[in-house]
């Protein structure tokens, strides 16, 4: 699919100076080198705390039905307008989530706090940012980093970047919820001429919904599907040069996750067949 002819900022070949810090490590005996690691199963003891209040140092939050979403329902194309760079990974001071800071311009050009941004297809919402840094910071949920990639993400990664459509933006791709459905692994690459093979291994529950010539969002980009191998429990698309260029896809190798959503349109199929609404219909 085509990609939002935005220029990037960042460089395929991006290093940071300081210390990575990954949600996968959270604990670390060096305060210099401070890990982040997600563990579901916390067993921490409170420490004594002195509760003070200094008004300069809160942080203005946004409303709780703007982050999580209650009223807000957002829609994307699969069309990644940039990408960015991840500057810092912490546990929020909120709501015991985590925070993550990304580094960004495109998407800072009308952002508000509530907004929804696509990180590597995952639909998140935005809790502070600031334009003239070119960063915004998104929160993470258990829940989002046991569905998708984002827990093997550290600083200085590079992400996917896409704004939630507007009425007028054009559908360049598809129609992309930012709701990931799960993660593949890539097991191949292999190049021809200009272009990039991937094949991808996934879950059953997920390839069922997988159809050759059909759509799929890959760390949120809009790609169509060339073969599916079903006795592999595997599925493989091409990457023109263009698209190499302005995705994060072919920096992972073979090993690395991605983030997979199905397109939308298979789910209300399937639904509509085993509910018997065909049966009633025919009646």
């Amino acid at each position: 699919m085509a990609i939002s002819s935005s220029s990037t900022f960042v460089s395929k070949t991006l290093k940071s100076s300081a210390p990575k810090a990954s949600i996968l490590n959270l604990n670390s005996s060096s305060p210099v080198k401070t890990h982040l690691k997600f563990n579901l199963n916390f067993n921490l003891k409170p420490p004594s705390l002195t509760l003070s209040f200094n008004p300069q140092k809160v942080k203005p939050l946004i409303k709780k039905s703007q982050r999580n979403g209650f009223e807000v329902k957002s829609l994307f194309t699969g069309i990644v307008e940039e990408m960015g760079e991840v500057k810092e990974i912490g546990v929020s001071q909120n709501d015991g989530g985590f925070d993550m800071k990304i580094k960004g311009k495109v998407v800072l050009e009308d952002v508000n706090l509530g907004d929804s941004i696509a990180v590597n297809g995952t639909c998140l919402t935005v809790t502070n940012f600031d334009k003239d840094l070119c960063e915004f910071t998104v929160g993470l949920a258990p829940e989002t980093l046991r569905l998708t990639s984002l827990s093997e993400l550290e600083v200085g990664s590079v992400v996917n970047l896409e704004r939630a459509v507007k009425p007028s933006t054009r559908m360049g791709g598809h129609f992309v919820q930012g709701h990931v459905d799960g993660t593949g692994e890539i097991v191949g690459t292999e190049v021809e001429g200009d272009s990039l093979w991937i094949k991808v291994k996934t879950k059953p529950e997920i390839l069922k919904y997988i159809v050759p010539k059909g759509f799929i969002a890959v760390d949120g980009t809009s790609l169509t599907v060339v073969k599916v191998f079903d006795e592999e429990g595997c599925f493989n698309f091409m990457l023109v040069e263009y698209t190499q260029q302005n995705v994060v896809i072919p920096l992972k190798k073979v090993g690395h996750k991605v983030n997979l959503e199905v397109d939308i349109l298979g789910k209300y199929v399937e639904r509509l067949l085993s509910s018997g609404f065909v049966g009633a219909m025919k009646s």
